[in-house]
Formats: C-alpha cells, sequence, structure tokens
C-alpha cells in the first residue's frame, strides 16, 4: 500500500486491493473530470437537483484528496459550464452559494495540504463576492507545490481556444504553439486521462484542445457515487491501454 494512505484505506480491504494494483511509476500527469450526474442521483432519492450537488462536493472532497495523495500533479474539475447558466435560475443561484461555501469550508484543508487553487473559464461573469473569494483562494495557494487544483467556472472550449487565437494574432503568430500558449492551461502538463460519469458520452464542450491524446474513461457511476474506489478504477484502467499518441507509444514532444 502507498504510504500516504497509510490509516486512510483499510488493509485488506477491497480498496486496499485497487491501490495495490496502481503502478506509482505510471501515473496520468493531469487527469480531467466531467462531473455529471448531481441531479440524476438526487431525483432518484426524490430530492430537489441542488441535494446531488451537494452531495458531489463530497466527491470533489475525495477526489481531490486521492490525487494529492498519489502525487497526480494537476486535477481539472469541469464545475460550472457556460451554458449551465440556461438551467432554472433557482438552481444556478443555490449553486453560486454553495461554492461560496465550500470554498470557505475547504479552503485552510486545500492549502494546508500543499494543494494550488485555480479557476479557468470566464470568471468576470461571476457575482463580485464570488470572485472575491476564488481570488482570495487562488493568492493564498499560490505558492503551493502539489497538486493543481483546476476549476473549471463559467468555462467553455470554444470560447477559450478563440481567447487564445486572439491573443496569440496579437502577438503576431497564431501557430499550434501560440495558441497553445495562450490557453488557461498552459502551465500545465497534457491532459492524460479524462474522466466522464453518469454513462454519457459526450466531451460536453470541455478541454476540446488539451484533450487531443487523452484516454477517455466513461463510468455509468453518477457522480455524487464517484469516490476514491471508482478514482482508483479509472486509474487502473488507464494503466492497462496502450497510448499510441497518433501511432507511436510515446506521447508528442511539449510545445
Amino acid at each position: 500500500m502507498i504510504e500516504a494512505f497509510d490509516g486512510i484505506v483499510r488493509r485488506n480491504s477491497n480498496e486496499a486491493k485497487l491501490l495495490a494494483e496502481i503502478d506509482v511509476s505510471r501515473l496520468p500527469r493531469h487527469i480531467a473530470v466531467i462531473m455529471d450526474g448531481n441531479g440524476r442521483w438526487a431525483k432518484l432519492r426524490g430530492r430537489p437537483r441542488i441535494f446531488g450537488h451537494r452531495e458531489g462536493a463530497e466527491s470533489v472532497r475525495a477526489i481531490l484528496d486521492t490525487s494529492a495523495r498519489l502525487g497526480i500533479e494537476a486535477l481539472t474539475l469541469y464545475a460550472f459550464s457556460t451554458e449551465n447558466w440556461k438551467r432554472p435560475k433557482a438552481e444556478v443561484s443555490a449553486l453560486m452559494s454553495m461554492l461560496k461555501r465550500v470554498l470557505k469550508r475547504e479552503l485552510n484543508d486545500v492549502h494546508g495540504n500543499n494543494i494550488r487553487f485555480r479557476t479557468i473559464g470566464d470568471v468576470t461573469a461571476l457575482s463580485d463576492d464570488v470572485r472575491e473569494q476564488l481570488t482570495a483562494a487562488e493568492k493564498l495557494t499560490a505558492g503551493n507545490t502539489g497538486t493543481v487544483m483546476n476549476v473549471a467556472l463559467n468555462y467553455g472550449s470554444r470560447a477559450e481556444i478563440v481567447r487564445a487565437a486572439r491573443l496569440a494574432a496579437k502577438s503576431g503568430e497564431i501557430s499550434e504553439e501560440s495558441i497553445e500558449a495562450n490557453l488557461y492551461t498552459s502551465e500545465m502538463p497534457p491532459v492524460d486521462l479524462l474522466i466522464r460519469t453518469s454513462g454519457e458520452f459526450r466531451i460536453s464542450n470541455f478541454l476540446l484542445w488539451q484533450i487531443a491524446y487523452s484516454e477517455i474513461y466513461v463510468t455509468p457511476t453518477l457522480f455524487p457515487d464517484f469516490r476514491r474506489p471508482q478514482l482508483f478504477e479509472a486509474i487502473i484502467d488507464f494503466q492497462k491501454r496502450d497510448r499510441r499518441y497518433g501511432g507511436v507509444s510515446e506521447p508528442p514532444k511539449q510545445k
């Protein structure tokens, strides 16, 4: 068992068996997650959708903690898309209120675990109080050297690519290298593993550029039920893949 999980994962449990299968020398450097199924999880229990989002916040905590203990370099979570504004106003308002509560409740633990918090997306559309908390969280954790937690808020990949192309044009050159340098994730390694919960086979306008050579893992598990064992299973599946990168078994050179 990996030492970081001593006292966390019970010995001889199914979770411990899964952990033992993981090759720590072949971990994905960057994991991205489309956190889908919160609403359906709540509906199955006769509860309002926000109940599913609250339970999903516990899954985020478990995934982040597990990623940090494994030494994953970056974790990007699709929290709120540009299309999510079309949801009922009451749900959007409740989501934003929950975001503020979670930030306030979890920030000290995030910082104490050497995790760096970042947002990607157009956060200018968010309310002043939400932006203030996001900025405070980024400033507090800016010097941390552990896992980078990217939270995608008001994020759409097409808009990100257009933004990057415009910034590249201002520099006088439009190329793959200049566009990549202007993406929100320019400081991050490429996404190795993209996870989508709830069994839907869609990318949903998420990291279209960054997942060019990602391995995609789709699970029927609804996001509030996706915790440490399910992340272990996704990583084990990833490590069984023969990554070809368009025909060769080595990644393309970093731009």
